[in-house]
This record gives structure tokens, sequence and C-alpha cells, in this order.
């Protein structure tokens, strides 16, 4: 293996030494079949960082047969203490390793180190939670039938998970999935973003080293055109988690309907955030600011729309302009930085496309400052786009970059008709002092999460997922065990009882 990464600079967290990075399939670190490697690239600098097997139908094939012994066999034959210990041996690792697995998130994302520390602690708590949610929580139910019958449900993993995940936040999105997918007795093959792979390489070396058996975690890096449709079309892959973007959503569900897979998918969103009159100025506009700003806007819950009332419309959006003047945009691994660069040039060019548009549209774009230092990058400022209108592309479709789109409105129900007059429903966004029009114009509004008087604070135990297109199913809490577990009835018969009979002479 080749070591590519030099330090670029003195006065920030230690740039991590990387290598070369192979696939993992049944327990061992391997070469794609093909011996096809694609180059893995710095967003902050467009350097290459190192280079990645590119995984394929064969090694799909590969993962699949190895999962499908562990699943059959020492993994599926485990006790359930006995496969709980590790997945909390997995949390311990990730635990002991934050240090370095968060500047490695920040190097490959260009996410803020401020923030990849708290995402790679949350992965920790993942698999912590669903070893304690499996111990309390995975239990079936009985029905009596007077003294005949005794009729029970357990819960039965379903087998191999394919788990497709994306780039933004990589370590805990991949850990969401993987630590329910293990807890319930699934054996996974992950497909990381290619855009994203050096943590989840690590993630593969700390559960080697948390000692599971062979082929119950295997790593297949790759393109979605290669390894990632080999994986969903493969016959004997039950599952698919999938998040990302709407349209290779649809795709997904497509090439995987043949042999019948359950999906679980967490696709786009466009999320509208509300701001009434009597809200808290002040702290509508910090979680207005954090909530598009934070994750340089490549969150998929992000409120990327804001409705504010006109009665506040010109001082909240001076403030927000003033806000955006001062957001520190700079290298991810300094850790006064909150705004990095994008994941990738295609990524930057394609928000830059949308900011086109939106002048086109005939919208004022305003943009805080990045320095000509950091000119090799792939910074957008965070960005506000003034003077937008509901039928405006940039407020119609998702951007996934620091924008957000700024209208004002009258009253409550000219604002939920525009708030739902989107294709996405993820998330939605509510700022008021009147508890009864929080509540009435949260539960107005078509999606799958809803804060009032808060920013996206997740908490583990609750569903999370969208509706309209920006996704099918939940995962999170107990809700996970509904597509990572089979729900098998179990009849009995307590007595004897009158049986037909047919043919009997």
């Amino acid at each position: 293996m080749t070591n590519h990464v030099k330090s670029y600079n003195e006065n920030q967290v230690a740039v991590p030494q990387v290598q070369d990075i192979k696939l993992y399939i049944d327990g061992t670190f391997v070469d794609a079949e093909s011996a096809e490697v694609f180059d893995n690239v710095n967003p902050f600098t467009n350097e290459k960082i190192n280079q990645v097997a590119s995984g394929g139908k064969g090694d799909i094939d590969r993962a699949v047969k190895a999962a499908r012994k562990a699943f059959n066999g020492e993994w599926g034959s485990l006790k359930v203490s006995e496969r709980l210990k590790y997945v909390n041996k997995i949390a311990d690792l990730i635990d002991e390793h934050i240090d370095e697995i968060a500047p490695l998130e920040s190097y490959d994302t260009g996410l803020p180190i401020s923030q990849t520390k708290k995402m790679v602690a949350r992965a920790a708590q993942n698999f912590r939670f669903y070893a304690e949610m499996v111990s309390s929580r995975l239990v079936g139910e009985v029905y009596q039938v007077d003294d005949e019958f005794l009729n029970y449900t357990i819960h039965k993993p379903v087998g191999i998970a394919g788990l497709i995940t994306p780039w933004n936040a990589p370590f805990m999105l991949e850990t969401w999935k993987i630590a329910p997918a293990l807890a319930t007795g699934n054996t996974v093959i992950l497909k990381p973003a290619e855009w994203s792979p050096l943590t989840a390489n690590r993630l593969a070396e700390i559960i080697h080293k948390a000692g599971l058996p062979d082929g119950v975690f295997n790593v297949v890096h790759g393109f979605g055109e290669n390894a990632g449709a080999a994986l969903v079309a493969h016959p004997d892959v039950e599952l698919i988690s999938f998040t990302g973007e709407t349209t290779t959503g649809s795709e997904i569900m497509k090439n995987g309907a043949d042999s019948l897979k359950q999906f679980s998918m967490e696709l786009g969103g466009k999320s509208p955030i509300i701001v009434f009159d009597d809200a808290d100025f002040e702290r509508a506009l910090d979680a207005c600011t954090w909530g598009i700003f934070s994750f340089n806007g490549e969150r998929c819950t992000a409120n990327s729309r804001l409705y504010v009332h006109e009665k506040i419309a010109e001082p909240f959006t001076r403030a927000l302009q003033e806000r955006v003047r001062n957001i520190r945009v700079g290298d991810p691994l300094k850790a006064e930085t909150q705004v990095g660069p994008l994941i990738h040039k295609k990524h930057f060019d394609n928000v830059n496309r949308y900011l086109d548009i939106a002048k086109e549209e005939g919208c004022q774009v305003i943009q805080g400052h990045v320095s000509s230092e950091f000119e090799n990058g792939n910074f957008v400022p965070p960005t506000i786009l003034l003077d937008a209108s509901q039928d405006m592309k940039v407020v119609q479709e998702e951007i996934f970059g620091p924008v957000i789109a700024v209208m004002a409105f009258k009253d409550e129900e000219e604002v939920i008709e525009k708030a739902n007059d989107v294709r996405y429903g993820l998330a939605g966004y509510v700022w008021t002092n009147d508890l009864q029009r929080g509540h009435r114009v949260a539960q107005a509004i078509d999606s799958g999460m809803l804060w009032v008087n808060s920013q996206n604070v997740r908490d583990l135990r609750t569903p999370f997922g969208g509706s309209k297109h920006s996704g099918i199913g939940r995962e999170g809490g107990h809700y996970a065990f509904e597509f990572y577990t089979e729900l098998q009835v179990i009849h009995v018969a307590m007595k004897e009882h009158h049986i037909p009979q047919f043919g009997k002479n």
C-alpha cells in the first residue's frame, strides 16, 4: 500500500496518513476481481488522496456467498446475548478511535472537524442503542383463543442486508444501518458512496478487530452502476436499505423488483422552516442558520426553504444576511471552520449551476466570503436567495448545498399550502410561541418529521423517514425491526378440537 498524503497546514488537526483501500469480503481485505481502482480526491485541494478498489458483479457475488454462509452457519447459530457482545464491542472500538476517525471523515468529505467529531461519537451510540433495543424491545405478542389455541409471534432475521450509503456524514449513516442489521441477526454487504470511502474502510478494520465471524460484514467499494446495481439485482440479497437522491432510489426499486426485495428508502428533501411573527427571533435565527449551513448544506433534512411572516420578513432577512457574512469558511480540519468545501467537483458544479438558474429566475443572490487562498477547493459560500417565488426551480428542486431560498407569507393557510407545494416531504420546522398554532401547522405539513421551536435534534427512539418523494418506510427505534426482521406467527393447539374430515369413508 502506498501513502499519498502530505500535511498542508501546520495550524490544524494532523492530516490523516492514508493508504490505498481494498474490498473487505469474508473477513479478508482483497483486491477487486477486475483489479480496477479509482482515485479518491480531497475536496479541499482537489488532489488525489489514495486509490480505491473498484468492485463489480463478481465481487458482489463473492460477498453474497460469504454472507449467506455466515448467516446459515456460525452467525445464525449464535445466542442473541453472544451476538450483542459483538455489537457492543464495535461501539467500544469506535469510541477508542473517535480522534482518529473524525479527521479522516473531514479530510475525505470536507465536513468541518467540529461537526464530524459529534457524528462519529453518535455512530458508537447507534450500536449500543440497538444492542439494548434488541435485548429489551425485540419481543413478540401472544394471542390466546380460550383454552384451545395459543398464537404467538417471533422476530427472525431476514437474511442478507444490502446497505447503500451516501457521502454526507458517511460514517454515522453507515452505522445507522449496520447497527440494527447486525443486532437483529442479519449479515451485511455495505456499498459505500464512492466519493467518501475512507471511513467505510476504517469501519471495516474496526469490525474486523471486533472479531465477528468471517462473512458477517462485507464492504464492496465501487460505483453505483457496477457494484451498486449488482447488489440490488442479486437474487440472494433480501433487503436493500438506501439513503440518497430520489431518482436513484426509484431506479433501485425498479432494478430490485424481480427478486421481490424489501426496500427502505431515505431520499431527498426540500424542507421548509416557517417563522411566524411571534417566534423567538434570535432562537429561530440560530436554528435557521445552523439548519442550512451546518454540514456544508449537504444534509437531507436541511431547511432550504425559509418562509418568514411578512411582519418580520425584513429584519429577519437582514439578520440572516449578517449571519452569513460572519460564517467562517475554510479548512475543514481547523477547529474554527464552520463551512468547508463540497464533497466533489461534480457536486460543486451542480450547486453552482443552480445559482446560475436562481439568477436567471430573478433571485438576488447574496453570498458569504471565501478567501482566495481556498480557490483550489470546492467552496460554495453560504448563500441566500432573495426575491424567490414558489414556482422557481431553486424552490422546487433539491440543491443539497449551503443555499436557502427566502419567501414571505401573510397567514397560516398560505404558508401551509406553500410548504406542501413540493414533491418532497422529509422534514419541516415551525417557529411560533402560539402552542396551539405550532401543533396545528406541524400536523398540516406533509413530512415524515417536524420540529416545533427546535433545530434538527434526533432521538434514536423515534422513527426516521419521509413521505411523498422523500422515501418509503421508517428506520430508527423499534421501527427498524419492521424492516430488518421477518415477523412469524406460530399457532399451537392446546387441546384436541374438531377438524373437518375430507375424503374419509
